[in-house]
């Protein structure tokens, strides 16, 4: 049988190259397919942002400075947010996002999945419970490097509870709810003086 295919390939190379390259080829194709349709995929299903009255993702605040922020303990109060300046500004996920400096836009600009908020700035208790509403700028909390934000104080306790679970049951949640509309409600006890300018 070895003979055979020797014998073979000794008196068809250029098909067996051909084969090769038609093998290598049709590969190639189909990853460059694969990364089409996930590409396609993700941005098809990515869903709105959570805009308040404002019209400024984030009602206006400075998603990068949240990282520069001192983290209280879970159960106490967060610092408030960094207004952003109307100035100042980028789009992303079909928002326009506001920033207290160049530098944090610019950090954005360059990865700004790193650093907008989960569920499109919707309340990640309420992503954990099955619905979209309003994510508050100032009850927010950095969970290995993803920015989340709540709704009102209340909410706040229960997601802290057992935040990696409620973690785990939003993102469960997200698949099936990232497309829907964003909420319209109005963030509770909230009013965004942010962006400046």
């Amino acid at each position: 049988m070895a003979a055979d295919l020797r014998l073979c390939s000794a008196h068809h190379p250029p098909l067996v190259a051909l084969s090769k390259d038609f093998v290598m080829n049709r590969f190639a194709l189909t990853v460059a397919a694969a990364a089409s349709v996930l590409t396609f995929a993700s941005a098809a299903f990515a869903g709105p942002q959570y805009l308040d009255e404002t019209g400024y993702a984030v009602s206006g605040y400075d998603v990068v400075a949240y990282f520069d922020l001192a983290q209280s303990p879970v159960g106490q109060s967060q610092p408030d947010g960094v207004p952003g300046n109307a100035a100042i500004t980028a789009e992303y996920n079909g928002s326009t996002f506001a920033f207290a400096t160049e530098a944090n836009r610019d950090k954005f600009v360059a990865d700004p999945a790193r650093y907008a908020p989960q569920y499109d700035g919707h309340c990640a208790y309420g992503v954990s419970k099955g619905g979209k509403v309003p994510g508050n700028p100032n009850l927010w909390r950095i969970v290995d490097g993803k920015l989340f934000l709540n709704i009102t104080e209340n909410v706040v306790g229960f997601w802290e509870e057992d935040i990696p679970g409620n973690i785990s049951l939003a993102e469960n949640n997200w698949v099936n709810i990232e497309g829907n509309d964003a909420s319209t409600n109005t963030i509770p006890k909230f009013s965004s003086a942010a962006p400046n300018g």
